[in-house]
């Protein structure tokens, strides 16, 4: 079974990119076959793995207006078991091209439909709002990660995206679930950073990963060189925390296994 992943909030600088590209990267070192698909029209996931988007002929939007299949738009990586569908500005026009037709909700899902079998895990980095490209990466998934700053009013908003969630339950993807709350920007040393966590977990409970994402200067270098921690400093507190994270997504997705089985 393929995995798909959504990191999804529509709050902007809660470190979605940050965790796609970089648990990716820590799932692959996992020997997990790993698929990062940049939904941002920002492309960030795509220069933070190193790639040159105006290089390129063709991006995920090609793929998904039915230009090009979308096996030519996978790229490797450094990594080894990861590979990159990379995106640019051209994906922001791709709702408005799609408003307006049949099953718009449905896209992304049909178009990465021939990858599944290649790959143990496909994370999907969304942009920072409730669009219809989040919608789309909704819909493809089986679940969601929710990254949550340790910082005032980090709880404000998730209730507009839970109400999200449920709708998209009910309406395109009855199977979608939440793989779990991830706290970023996690300081151990101020208060603050402790009564959200404490708030999270009193709220959602075991769906809080128990993994913490650290502020971590590091973290914030290795986009601009462009490599995930793993690479760029692989003993480093944040690349500890990821390579934490995937063991703990992965211990996670195994429990559910043996429990459906």
């Amino acid at each position: 079974m393929t995995h798909i992943i959504s990191i999804t909030n529509q709050k902007g600088g809660v470190g979605k990119t940050t965790t796609a590209t970089n648990l990716s990267a820590a799932l692959a070192r996992n020997r997990k076959r790993t698929l990062l698909l940049d939904l941002d029209p920002q492309g960030n996931a795509t220069t933070g793995m190193g790639l040159n988007k105006k290089a390129m002929d063709t991006t995920l939007y090609h793929a998904l207006i039915g230009q090009v299949g979308i096996e030519s738009i996978v790229y490797g990586t450094e990594v080894e078991h990861l590979d990159v569908i990379p995106s640019r500005t051209e994906l922001a026009g791709m709702e408005a091209e799609i408003m307006q037709k049949p099953q718009r909700e449905h896209f992304l899902k049909k178009a990465i439909a021939p990858l599944h079998d290649r790959y143990d895990y496909i994370i999907i980095d969304c942009p920072p709002s409730l669009s219809l490209l989040t919608v789309n990466a909704m819909t493809a998934a089986t679940g969601l990660i929710i990254p949550l700053q340790c910082e005032f009013y980090a709880l404000e908003g998730l209730g507009q995206l839970i109400q999200t969630i449920r709708l998209i339950k009910k309406g395109y993807n009855p199977s979608l679930g939440v793989a779990g709350i991830l706290l970023t920007m996690f300081d151990q040393r101020v208060n603050l950073s402790h009564q959200v966590a404490d708030e999270a977990v009193s709220h959602f409970k075991d769906l809080v990963f128990e993994t913490r994402i650290p502020r971590n200067v590091r973290l914030g270098e290795a986009p601009s060189f462009g490599k995930p921690i793993l690479l760029y400093d692989p003993h480093s507190t944040g690349s500890k925390s990821y390579m934490a994270l995937a063991k703990e997504l992965i211990k996670k997705d195994s429990r559910r296994r043996t429990q459906a089985s």
